[in-house]
Order: C-alpha cells, then structure tokens, then sequence
C-alpha cells in the first residue's frame, strides 16, 4: 500500500517534482508550453490512477513513467520541432528575405526555473543547464522518440539501465542499445558549445555588458568586435538565419535598422544569458516589446544570437514588462 493515505499528501508530493518533471518533458518536447501541458496532464492521469499505485516503484519513478508516456503520445502525433538552422542554408544579407513558416514547429526558449531544480551540487546544476541548451534540444529532436527518453534518463537525470527498463517495459539489453545509437546519433550533429549564464564568470559578465552598451548605443562596429567570427544569428518564426559577422553587421544596418534605440532587459533562459529586447514605440514614447534574444556564449565571444519574435507569448512567460516607459530602470 502506498503511504500517500490523503488526497493532500499525494498533491504536495507530486508538486515537489513539478520542475524536474517539467525539465524532463521539456527536453523531450522542446516547447516550454507543451512541457506544462504534459506535466499537467501526467498530474491529471496520476490523480485518475493513484488509488492503484502500490508503492513498488517510488512516487518519483511512477510519474515519470506517466511523463514519459505522455510525451510518447505526443511526438507520436508528429510534434517535431525545429530551429531554422535545421531547415534552411544560410542567407546573405543582400538578399536576404524574411519568410514566416506557421507550418512549423518551431524550438522553443524555456525560463530557468521553470525546468532546473535548485541543487547544492554545482556539477549537478552545470549538467541540468548544459542538457536544456538551446543547441542540445534541438540535437535531442533528432533522436527517435524512445531514443530521447532513453538518452535524457541515463545521461541527465542518471537513471541505471535497469531502472529505465522497467520504466520503458523493456530489456536492459533494449536500453544500452537505444542509448548507442543516440549517443552515435548526437555525435554526428556536432553541437556546438555553449557557456551557462549563472554563475557567470568576470569575463562573461564584462561580455554581457559590453553587450548590452554596444547594442543599447546601436554601435555595431563595436557589437561585432563581441562575436565570433561565424557567429550566428536567427529570428524564429522566420526561416531566415544568418552565419557570420559581415552579414550579421550588414543586416542590423539594413533591413534590422528599426532596432536602433532599442533597449536591452537582462534576463536569463535555457540556462544562458539572454535579453529582453524593446524597441521605441511608434508613437515616439517609451519602448514596447520585439524579441527575446538568447545569446550563446563560447571562448568569450558570442557565437549565437537567438531572436525570438512571439514576444506576446514570450514575455508574460519570462515575467518581463509589457513595455518600458522614458523613465524605467534597469534594477
């Protein structure tokens, strides 16, 4: 029997795993919002079920075999998603075109917290920030569905072969295999290398910094002299991705010109540094919001501006102001 003997006991059990479970379905799904809705509904499937639930596994171990179930189902029904460095070659600035895909699903960014359970292990925590990068993620939708799960619950969260296995209804043998080919699957993406944004270095916080005064003063001459010299720069829901410091500095300049003046709201997503980006408003007062950009940071030079657009769906989620008047700070 299950010592869980209240309705109240299991609720706050199963709400002390909500951000791991949340990480998990995560990295699965690569969507922040489907992450929520899975964990939501494995919570909704364990209340149905609880009063079966024995105690031969721990409480932990049963949810994420309903997790894991969930996510199943969903990228079952064909939920892949993309960055659109996976589905187009780089453009060049001079003709370069912004074509929206809402056909696609595109990778989403995550806040921290809504996925890294806070541990007194810094190894522990540079694993669980390394493992929901935006690089990584997207490498992890290449993987076949049970290859995910396979490869996220032994190389992340540390699970033995064994416990897997009976969590997947499978062999031991099944699961080593699953994991081979995952691994061999993720060597050939050749992910590319990212630093954590907490705790950040000196360096990385004089990068940031110089950063944000480069940009916030639309000094592009002095904004490229931070990136790496195959930097790259995309703006999801648009196909369009750019490689390199000429086409990246020709675009700001061009066809990005309407970001001058922006201001820059330090935030942090992914585990990376990231920004809250508001251009000024039309009207000529105050700033309203354009992207969330997410920097990946290499060597001490950025090597990936991430812009995500949707900001109406973005901004709410990383709690950022719905818009900046003359006046606001920086705290």
């Amino acid at each position: 029997m299950t010592d869980l003997a209240t309705d109240t006991d299991l609720d706050a059990a199963m709400q002390r795993y909500r951000v791991e479970l949340t990480g998990y379905c995560y990295r699965m799904l690569g969507s922040s919002f489907d992450a929520e809705d899975a964990v939501q509904d494995t919570y909704v499937r364990a209340w149905r079920s609880h009063d079966k639930f024995e105690g031969r596994s721990s409480l932990r171990s049963w949810l994420y075999r309903i997790a894991t179930n969930v996510c199943l189902d969903l990228l079952n029904a064909g939920k892949k998603r993309a960055r659109p460095m996976d589905l187009t070659a780089p453009q060049h600035q001079a003709s370069a075109v912004l074509n929206e895909r809402p056909e696609v699903t595109w990778l989403e960014p995550v806040p921290d917290g809504r996925v890294l359970p806070q541990t007194a292990d810094p190894a522990e925590m540079a694993l669980a920030k390394e493992s929901v990068r935006l690089a990584f993620v997207a490498a992890l939708q290449h993987l076949p569905a049970k290859q995910r799960a396979v490869l996220i619950l032994r190389e992340v969260l540390a699970w033995k072969a064994d416990e897997v296995a009976q969590l997947l209804d499978t062999t031991v043998a099944s699961v080593n295999s699953a994991l081979q080919r995952a691994r061999a699957t993720l060597a050939g993406s050749r992910i590319r290398e990212s630093e954590a944004a907490d705790p950040l270095d000196a360096d990385q916080a004089k990068l940031l910094e110089q950063y944000l005064s480069a940009f916030e003063a639309y000094d592009i001459s002095r904004l490229t002299t931070l990136l790496h010299e195959d930097a790259v720069l995309s703006m999801p829901p648009f196909d369009l991705w750019l490689r390199g410091i000429e086409d990246i500095a020709a675009w700001h300049l061009n066809q990005g010109i309407g970001c001058k003046g922006s201001r820059l709201i330090p935030t942090t997503a992914n585990g990376m540094p990231a920004f809250g980006q508001y251009r000024p408003a039309a009207s000529g007062s105050g700033h309203v919001p354009w992207a969330l950009q997410v920097l990946e940071i290499s060597d001490g030079k950025i090597v990936g501006l991430n812009a995500f657009l949707d900001t109406a769906r973005w901004f709410p989620l990383f709690g950022l102001p719905e818009q900046l008047d003359e006046a606001y700070e920086v705290q």
